[in-house]
This record gives C-alpha cells, sequence and structure tokens, in this order.
C-alpha cells in the first residue's frame, strides 16, 4: 500500500496552529523525503526553518514551496547550503544563522544517507562516508547548536535514526552509526540537561519517502516487499514521521529526553516462529490505524509505479 495524495492545498497538521511560532528551527537534509516533509509541517505551524544540505538548489526549491504554502501561518525558510561532514562549515553555518537570527530553538538532525552492500564488499572508504554522513555529522550540528546557542537558552534536538533493532544486514555501516546516534542522543540528554536543552530520537521504519528512488533499480523488488514484513501491513508516511518530530520538539514533550520514539508500525517485533498476520486493505483504512497523510505535497516514490 502506497500513501494517497493528499487534496489539500496546505499542510494538514494535527498540532495547533502557531505551535512553533517565534522560533528558529534548523533541519538537515531538508532538500527532500522526510527533512522536506518536516520543514513543511514547521513551517505550517509558524516557524522560521533553516533548510541545510549540500545541494543548494534542492534546498531553494524548497524554500520556494514554504514561501508559497505558508505565507498564512507566519512560517518561512531560508537556506544554509553546508557539508555536515566538515567541521569548519558546520560552525560557519551555526554561526551565520545565530547572526541573522540571535536564536535557535530547535534542530532536526535529519540529513544521512547509505548504499546497499554486504559487509565484506565494504570499503573503509565507504563506511567512513556513511559514518561521517549518518553520525559524524550529526554530532557536530549538535554540539555548535548546543555551543552557540541552547547552552545559553535552552532548546530542542531531535536526532532521526533508523529501524537498527536487530541489524541492518546489507546496510551494516548504517546500522553502526545509527546506533552509535542512539548512544549519542541518550549522552547528550544527560549531559546538556542542566542547560535547559532536550535531546531525543526519531527512528522511522519503512517510510515511503523519495529516498528509496536513490537506490538501484535492481533493489525495486526488494523495497515493493518489504510492507509484507510489517505487522501494520503498509508503509508509513512522511507525514507520520513528522508529526513524531514535531511532537518531540514541542512543549508537551517537555519531561521527554534520552529517548527513541520508533515510527515503524511494529516492524522490530516480528519474529521467526510468529505466524504474522498482514491486516487487509479494509483493515488498514479503520480509523485507529489509517495512514495519515497530512503533507499536501507528498509524492508517491516512483519504485512503486511497477505493481
Amino acid at each position: 500500500m502506497t500513501p494517497p495524495s493528499s487534496p489539500s492545498p496546505s499542510y494538514r497538521s494535527v498540532f495547533a496552529p502557531g505551535l512553533f511560532a517565534g522560533k528558529v528551527v534548523v533541519v538537515t537534509g531538508g532538500g527532500s523525503g522526510i527533512g522536506r516533509c518536516t520543514a513543511h509541517e514547521l513551517a505550517a505551524l509558524g516557524a522560521q526553518v533553516v533548510l541545510v544540505g549540500r545541494n543548494r538548489d534542492k534546498l531553494a526549491a524548497v524554500q520556494a514551496e514554504i514561501a508559497q504554502d505558508c505565507a498564512d501561518s507566519g512560517g518561512r525558510a531560508e537556506v544554509q547550503a553546508c557539508d555536515i561532514r566538515q567541521e569548519g562549515p558546520v560552525k560557519a553555518t551555526v554561526a551565520a544563522v545565530m547572526a541573522a537570527h540571535g536564536r535557535i530553538d530547535a534542530l532536526v538532525n535529519n540529513a544521512g544517507g547509505q548504499y546497499i552492500a554486504p559487509l565484506e564488499s565494504i570499503s573503509a572508504k565507504g563506511w567512513d562516508a556513511v559514518i561521517h554522513t549518518n553520525l559524524t555529522g550529526g554530532f557536530l550540528f549538535a554540539r555548535e547548536c548546543y555551543l552557540q546557542a541552547m547552552k545559553a537558552a535552552g532548546g530542542a534536538i531531535v536526532n532521526i535514526v533508523a529501524d537498527m533493532w536487530g541489524s541492518m544486514p546489507t546496510m551494516g555501516h548504517s546500522g553502526a552509526a545509527r546506533a552509535g546516534m542512539v548512544s549519542f542522543t541518550e549522552t547528550a540528554a544527560a549531559e546538556w540537561a542542566v542547560s535547559g536543552v532536550r535531546v531525543n530520537a526519531v527512528a522511522p521504519g519503512y517510510i515511503a519517502s523519495s529516498g528509496m528512488d536513490h537506490y538501484p533499480p535492481e533493489a525495486g523488488d526488494m523495497l515493493r516487499a518489504m510492507r509484507r514484513t510489517v505487522p501494520a501491513g503498509r508503509f508509513g508516511t512522511e507525514a507520520e514521521t513528522s508529526a513524531a518530530i514535531c511532537f518531540l520538539l514541542g512543549p508537551a514533550a517537555a519531561f521527554i529526553s534520552g529517548t527513541v520514539l520508533r515510527v515503524d508500525g511494529a516492524r522490530p517485533q516480528v519474529r521467526m516462529g510468529w505466524p504474522m498476520q498482514v491486516p487487509d486493505a479494509a483493515a488498514q483504512q479503520r480509523p485507529a490505524v489509517a495512514p495519515f497523510d497530512g503533507f499536501h505535497r507528498a509524492v508517491t516514490p516512483r519504485v512503486f509505479d511497477t505493481p
């Protein structure tokens, strides 16, 4: 099952209008996928969103979307091109945001990437590239937001990890990095609480996002079949992930820190020897479990065009 396109002309967030009014929120990897969706929801709720990534054109496209869609909410977006793996540019980017706004209230550490390969074929260079993107870059951005802004004024950080419980065969480099980011999340929550900073993580499972189209065509059959391993019987939506992020950034999560919120339809609970039963299409549409598709600009990944 793939998420339907939303007929709404604007983001349909479940959260109160103006929830993030006056807040400055940095979203890394904001040019596509979950980062793009989250940036839209935050802006729709009134935030000044800073889109960070390596591809300025992709970021500018999202900035233009937000300018068009969020005029009534007060939300806005700006672009900061940066390679999060490089310490100097990260420091400079955070300093530029502080110079422009004088504050950073929240960080969504979303930028990441990996490729399919068994451990035996991963080179040291390939391993380092994934570790630097999915672990080191997140650490650098969180540290600089803490040092330059949140240590003095408090704030909230959400790190995006992955469903790596029980291992990640053919993506061992990413699994190691994501597990490291969970540990970093827990440590930062303990160390930075004294400054009024909360640090949590969101772990998306199988989400129907544009990231799926970055894998080679030969992975298509595997990607399309993954929903059959999810007890919920479907892929998640970008909006379901964004909602979890916004909750953890918001005031209702004021006593939540150092935790991981999984958005995965109970995927890690699948066990050998248990006859998993996937709900049929009718059951998947019941109000309690039907997909939430609040993102009006969501696009079904091309990989699902093939039955």
